[in-house]
């Protein structure tokens, strides 16, 4: 039995109390994003065997994806890939940084696009941007959750706030948000919390 088997059978050895779910981290562009990739695919498999969901954190990173006039890190198409490539190796839950620019394969001349993937297929609203990415989870079958990000202080409810309403009507299934809601008071980040909650609950924010 293998070192990765083991570890999905012994994590479903606590499922009666408490794990119902495995997480795992591809840093897709990484130096160690190959055999990341091939030892989470075969985790994620055994996991589903055992009856257990999968999520994966879904993150680019290459130090040739910024370069002195751009940071491609979250880029839609980028971000869009990695999308794609944690769906096919079976993560019910994509967690990825919400997209803040475009055009990642096009300005580093890296991997192959199509024009139409731009002009067709996404705008730089925020909103299509982030659908983008939801596209690249089989059309949304599988939900994306967007990261809230690390905490500022005063403008974290705002920002929370607004990355939850773009990942929502973008047709996302989520946010994270822990170091926004609890690197401050106990009682405001239940606030915060409870804040998100009602963007997901509210019927009148809607898919765009």
């Amino acid at each position: 039995m293998s070192a990765k088997t083991k570890c999905a059978k012994c994590a479903v050895g606590f499922r009666v109390t408490h794990n119902v779910a495995i997480g795992a981290t591809i840093y897709f562009g990484s130096h160690e994003s190959d055999r990341q990739i091939k030892e989470i695919a075969e985790t994620f498999a055994e996991a589903h065997g055992l009856g257990m969901a999968t999520i994966l954190w879904c993150y680019t990173r290459n130090e040739a994806f910024e370069t002195k006039d751009n940071d491609h890190h979250s880029s839609a198409d980028l971000t869009g890939q990695a999308n794609h490539l944690g769906v096919t190796i079976q993560a019910d839950i994509i967690k990825q940084k919400l997209p803040n620019t475009n055009y990642g394969f096009k300005n580093l001349q890296f991997g192959k696009y199509d024009d139409e993937m731009y002009e067709n297929l996404t705008t730089d609203h925020p909103i299509d941007l982030c659908r983008f990415q939801v596209a690249n989870c089989y059309m949304g079958k599988i939900g994306l959750v967007n990261s809230g990000g690390g905490s500022k202080g005063a403008s974290d409810m705002d920002e929370a706030i607004t990355t939850a309403v773009i990942n929502k009507r973008a047709g996302g299934s989520g946010l994270i948000l822990g170091r926004k809601a609890f690197q401050r008071p106990f009682s405001e980040g239940v606030e915060l919390l409870q804040t998100i909650q009602q963007v997901y609950l509210e019927d009148k924010i809607t898919v765009a």
